[in-house]
């Protein structure tokens, strides 16, 4: 595949043992843009002869990659890391024609990416394992790391890079092979993202990539005695389904599923500034982020002010096709966000919802929908219940701190979680009690390549960020050695 033409889509491949290819059958699937609903290209589906050969190549590619220098392996992904960067403005649009998420978001994505890959190449080198003081002298106890083996990827399309690279870069520097299964809806941005892996110099049968139907490629890859490690992002409903795949294979896994992340903001906040961040973070890629803030816990006293500011800010939204720099809001990736978008609104409104803002598709061709604002809320409605995952905020008053702690805790999830106040007190007494796996207090400073990324309770378990996350690729193998 090539990219030299910046106006250019490019029909996307299989990677298998180091050469892109289509299927063996030849079978493809379209490519849509969601600004405009017309067609982009074609993206080949693999089949189970495809799906054979890429195991069969991440074997070969496992054993030849453990054997690699974790300092060698650290200057390959530097290398991908830059090449990323160079080749940020033909990625990052082919991003926005796939996905529809404004240019700017797009090319924050790609560097993201050499971010995360630059953080991984660095921890690969720092693998340590330990040595513990034997009971018999003379002997040596020894905690050796070493990888967990081929590894099964599957990632979704509303980061179709970033999603990717964390598994990726993790696995890369831990010494596993990787099979990614990446979304077909965006095939093309995650394929430039292992490309550049392909030019940095990665060994044939390291990295795979293939795209076709989820359940089927899920079906062959996770209980496939080659894999011994699974890695998910997308809904709890699926990852559990996975999980328990896996785990009746004894495969070791990551999770990262789905949240409904509260966002708690106290009276004695700075109203102004908590709702210019969280609307910010709210309409981010439409609201199509695991961690976006969606359940708006607002302190009473406070209540109607955040409210005014917070619809004020979301009618100022520029909704727009992404490639248009004046845009701050793309389309929904797909037709099923807009028809899930109406069957929410319509459902709370029918129950005694107030609609603030939004609640309606906008003109056009593409999946455009404003961004929206639920108040009079009651946890009859099925968003109070499910994750919008769009442009829907939902704002819930509440009396004091416990109140707070019990709505956010009330939903089995536990991804992300916010709070504002200028109460030291009160922000480490909120932190202490949501159920959380991540929470930002006063600013928005989730998801850095340095810090853990993952959740609690049915948000999954395992984190993808930080210097824990490696270690979601290796085993721990002990030697006590006696020296004769």
């Amino acid at each position: 595949m090539s990219t030299d033409a910046p106006e250019a889509y490019p029909d996307v491949e299989l990677l298998i043992d180091g050469k892109w290819t289509a299927a063996a059958t030849g079978r493809t699937d379209p490519v849509v843009n969601p600004a405009t609903g017309l067609p982009l290209g074609r993206v080949a589906h693999a089949g189970p002869a495809d799906l054979e050969s890429a195991l069969n190549a991440a074997a070969r590619g496992f054993e030849l990659w453990r054997k690699v220098s974790a300092f060698d392996r650290y200057k390959l992904m530097r290398k991908a890391a830059d090449l990323l960067r160079s080749r940020v403005a033909i990625i990052s649009r082919l991003l926005t024609l796939e996905q529809g998420k404004p240019s700017a978001e797009a090319a924050t994505e790609v560097l993201n990416a050499a971010d995360i890959i630059d953080w991984f190449a660095e921890e690969g080198r720092r693998t340590y394992g330990w040595i513990t003081p034997p009971r018999t002298y003379g002997v040596q106890q020894m905690s050796i790391k070493e990888p967990v083996g081929p590894v099964a990827a599957f990632t979704p399309w509303n980061f179709p890079i970033n999603q990717v690279v964390r598994k990726l870069a993790a696995a890369l520097a831990a010494g596993c092979s990787i099979v990614v299964k990446a979304p077909e809806e965006t095939p093309a941005s995650p394929a430039e993202l292992i490309h550049a892996f392909v030019d940095a110099g990665i060994p044939a049968g390291v990295v795979g990539l293939v795209y076709g139907d989820p359940a089927e490629i899920s079906n062959y890859l996770i209980p496939h005695p080659v894999i011994r490690k699974l890695t998910f992002t997308g809904s709890t409903a699926v990852g559990k389904h996975l999980a328990a795949m896996a785990g009746s294979h004894m495969k070791r896994i990551t999770m990262e599923l789905g949240g409904h992340a509260p966002a708690i903001v106290f009276a004695d906040a700075d109203l102004e500034a908590a709702a210019a961040q969280l609307a910010r973070m709210k309409f981010r890629n439409a609201g199509q982020v695991c961690i976006s803030p969606t359940r708006f816990l607002v302190q009473e006293a406070g209540y109607e002010e955040f409210v005014e500011r917070f619809v004020s800010l979301s009618k100022d939204v520029r909704v727009g096709d992404g490639l248009d720099p004046a845009t701050t809001m793309g389309p929904l990736a797909n037709k099923r966000r807009v028809q899930a978008m109406r069957s929410f609104i319509a459902d709370a409104a029918d129950k005694g919802a107030k609609v603030r803002a939004g609640g309606e598709t906008l003109s056009g061709e593409g999946n455009f929908f404003a961004p929206t604002v639920l108040t009079d809320l009651n946890r009859s409605m099925r968003v109070q219940q499910e994750e919008p995952f769009g442009p829907l905020a939902l704002i819930v008053p509440f009396h004091g701190l416990e109140d707070a702690a019990r709505e956010a805790n009330r939903l089995p999830y536990g991804l992300a979680s916010y709070a504002f106040t200028r109460s030291t007190q009160t922000a480490l007494s909120i932190a202490a009690a949501v159920e959380t796996g991540m929470m930002t207090i006063n600013h928005i400073g989730l998801g850095f390549a340095e810090v853990p990324f993952g959740g609690v309770k049915d948000s999954g378990y395992g984190t993808e960020g930080g210097p824990e996350a490696i270690q979601g690729y290796l085993n721990t193998k002990f030697v006590s050695l006696l020296p004769i």
